[in-house]
Protein backbone atom coordinates (compact mmCIF):
# COMPACT_ATOMS: atom_id res chain seq x y z
CA UNK A 1 0.00 0.00 0.00
CA UNK A 2 1.36 3.44 -0.86
CA UNK A 3 1.65 6.68 1.56
CA UNK A 4 -1.12 8.16 -0.57
CA UNK A 5 -3.23 4.79 0.07
CA UNK A 6 -2.92 4.80 3.65
CA UNK A 7 -3.09 8.72 4.01
CA UNK A 8 -6.51 7.93 2.87
CA UNK A 9 -7.41 5.76 4.80
CA UNK A 10 -5.94 7.36 7.52
CA UNK A 11 -8.39 10.47 6.60
CA UNK A 12 -11.40 7.85 6.26
CA UNK A 13 -10.77 6.91 10.21
CA UNK A 14 -9.99 10.43 11.05
CA UNK A 15 -13.09 11.58 9.93
CA UNK A 16 -14.67 9.40 12.07
CA UNK A 17 -12.75 10.77 15.51
CA UNK A 18 -14.57 13.41 17.64
CA UNK A 19 -12.65 16.29 17.12
CA UNK A 20 -10.69 17.05 19.93
CA UNK A 21 -9.59 20.94 20.74
CA UNK A 22 -6.38 21.55 23.10
CA UNK A 23 -4.45 24.99 23.35
CA UNK A 24 -1.99 22.89 25.48
CA UNK A 25 1.36 21.20 24.44
CA UNK A 26 1.58 17.49 26.17
CA UNK A 27 4.84 16.14 26.13
CA UNK A 28 5.33 12.66 25.67
CA UNK A 29 8.80 11.63 26.98
CA UNK A 30 10.66 14.02 25.08
CA UNK A 31 8.17 14.12 22.40
CA UNK A 32 6.26 17.74 21.91
CA UNK A 33 2.86 16.58 20.60
CA UNK A 34 1.04 19.70 19.22
CA UNK A 35 -2.76 20.55 17.51
CA UNK A 36 -2.48 22.53 14.32
CA UNK A 37 -2.72 25.86 15.77
CA UNK A 38 -0.21 24.89 18.02
CA UNK A 39 1.92 23.98 15.30
CA UNK A 40 1.27 26.58 12.54
CA UNK A 41 3.26 29.20 13.81
CA UNK A 42 6.25 26.78 13.18
CA UNK A 43 5.06 27.02 9.39
CA UNK A 44 5.90 30.73 9.32
CA UNK A 45 8.83 31.97 11.33
CA UNK A 46 10.75 34.71 10.49
CA UNK A 47 14.10 35.66 9.94
CA UNK A 48 17.04 35.19 7.77
CA UNK A 49 17.38 31.07 8.21
CA UNK A 50 16.15 28.37 5.92
CA UNK A 51 13.57 26.44 6.91
CA UNK A 52 12.94 23.02 6.42
CA UNK A 53 9.60 21.22 7.68
CA UNK A 54 9.46 17.30 6.89
CA UNK A 55 5.69 15.90 6.92
CA UNK A 56 6.64 11.61 7.27
CA UNK A 57 5.67 9.05 9.64
CA UNK A 58 7.40 5.74 10.85
CA UNK A 59 4.78 3.72 8.64
CA UNK A 60 5.52 5.66 5.47
CA UNK A 61 8.09 3.77 3.73
CA UNK A 62 9.53 6.83 1.50
CA UNK A 63 9.31 8.54 4.34
CA UNK A 64 11.94 6.89 6.68
CA UNK A 65 14.18 5.88 3.59
CA UNK A 66 14.60 10.12 3.09
CA UNK A 67 15.04 10.55 6.79
CA UNK A 68 18.75 10.29 6.94
CA UNK A 69 18.73 13.09 3.86
CA UNK A 70 16.94 15.21 5.80
CA UNK A 71 19.51 14.58 9.18
CA UNK A 72 22.39 14.69 6.99
CA UNK A 73 21.11 18.79 6.19
CA UNK A 74 21.04 19.43 9.91
CA UNK A 75 24.56 18.27 9.89
CA UNK A 76 26.14 19.45 6.75
CA UNK A 77 24.33 22.86 7.10
CA UNK A 78 24.64 23.36 10.74
CA UNK A 79 26.61 26.77 10.09
CA UNK A 80 24.30 27.81 6.91
CA UNK A 81 21.30 29.12 9.41
CA UNK A 82 19.12 25.71 8.31
CA UNK A 83 17.09 24.12 10.38
CA UNK A 84 15.20 20.92 10.21
CA UNK A 85 11.84 20.35 11.42
CA UNK A 86 10.41 16.50 11.13
CA UNK A 87 6.37 16.76 11.92
CA UNK A 88 5.23 12.90 12.80
CA UNK A 89 2.29 12.34 11.72
CA UNK A 90 2.25 8.48 13.35
CA UNK A 91 -0.94 8.01 14.97
CA UNK A 92 -1.02 9.18 18.69
CA UNK A 93 -1.45 5.82 20.46
CA UNK A 94 1.92 5.05 18.91
CA UNK A 95 4.13 7.30 20.46
CA UNK A 96 5.15 5.26 22.72
CA UNK A 97 5.46 1.70 21.23
CA UNK A 98 6.41 3.19 17.45
CA UNK A 99 7.51 7.23 17.56
CA UNK A 100 9.45 7.01 19.97
CA UNK A 101 11.56 4.33 20.18
CA UNK A 102 12.40 5.37 16.33
CA UNK A 103 13.75 8.68 17.28
CA UNK A 104 15.89 7.01 19.73
CA UNK A 105 17.07 3.92 17.63
CA UNK A 106 17.58 5.85 14.28
CA UNK A 107 19.22 8.78 16.84
CA UNK A 108 17.56 11.90 14.81
CA UNK A 109 19.18 15.27 15.30
CA UNK A 110 16.80 17.16 14.04
CA UNK A 111 13.75 18.50 16.01
CA UNK A 112 11.19 15.93 15.93
CA UNK A 113 7.62 16.92 16.50
CA UNK A 114 3.96 15.15 16.51
CA UNK A 115 1.13 16.78 15.05
CA UNK A 116 -1.86 15.27 16.58
CA UNK A 117 -4.76 16.94 14.89
CA UNK A 118 -7.70 15.01 13.76
CA UNK A 119 -9.59 17.92 11.74
CA UNK A 120 -6.76 16.61 8.62
CA UNK A 121 -8.91 18.43 5.97
CA UNK A 122 -9.22 21.65 8.21
CA UNK A 123 -5.18 21.67 8.31
CA UNK A 124 -3.60 19.86 5.33
CA UNK A 125 -5.10 23.17 2.99
CA UNK A 126 -3.64 25.33 5.23
CA UNK A 127 -0.15 23.27 5.07
CA UNK A 128 -0.71 23.99 0.89
CA UNK A 129 -3.64 24.34 -1.01
CA UNK A 130 -2.41 22.05 -3.30
CA UNK A 131 -1.44 19.20 -0.68
CA UNK A 132 -3.48 16.13 -1.25
CA UNK A 133 -2.32 14.87 1.90
CA UNK A 134 0.36 12.87 1.11
CA UNK A 135 3.44 11.95 2.93
CA UNK A 136 6.27 12.68 2.92
CA UNK A 137 5.80 16.12 2.01
CA UNK A 138 8.22 19.02 2.83
CA UNK A 139 8.14 22.68 3.06
CA UNK A 140 10.99 24.87 2.41
CA UNK A 141 11.05 28.85 3.28
CA UNK A 142 12.77 31.57 4.25
CA UNK A 143 11.37 34.99 4.84
CA UNK A 144 8.13 35.06 1.73
CA UNK A 145 9.94 32.74 -0.31
CA UNK A 146 8.22 29.25 0.15
CA UNK A 147 8.23 26.23 -1.77
CA UNK A 148 6.43 23.03 -1.53
CA UNK A 149 6.66 19.21 -2.12
CA UNK A 150 4.65 16.98 -2.04
CA UNK A 151 7.69 14.21 -2.74
CA UNK A 152 10.30 12.01 -1.63
CA UNK A 153 13.85 13.58 -1.80
CA UNK A 154 17.27 12.09 -2.79
CA UNK A 155 19.98 13.96 -0.85
CA UNK A 156 20.93 15.90 -3.88
CA UNK A 157 17.56 16.95 -4.88
CA UNK A 158 17.19 17.91 -1.00
CA UNK A 159 20.20 20.29 -1.37
CA UNK A 160 19.73 21.44 -4.74
CA UNK A 161 15.79 22.96 -3.39
CA UNK A 162 18.19 24.36 -0.35
CA UNK A 163 20.64 25.71 -2.21
CA UNK A 164 18.73 28.10 -4.08
CA UNK A 165 17.18 29.88 -0.67
CA UNK A 166 21.05 30.13 -0.09
CA UNK A 167 21.94 32.11 -3.02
Amino acid sequence: MSCKESAKKTEALVEEAPVVETEVVKETSDLKVYNFTEIEPLLHKTGDKIYVVNFWATWCAPCVKELPYFEKITEDYANKDVEVLLVSLDFSKQYETKLIPFIKTHQLKSEVVALNDPDSNAWIPKVDPEWSGSIPATIIYKGNTRKFFEKSFTYEELQTEINQFLN
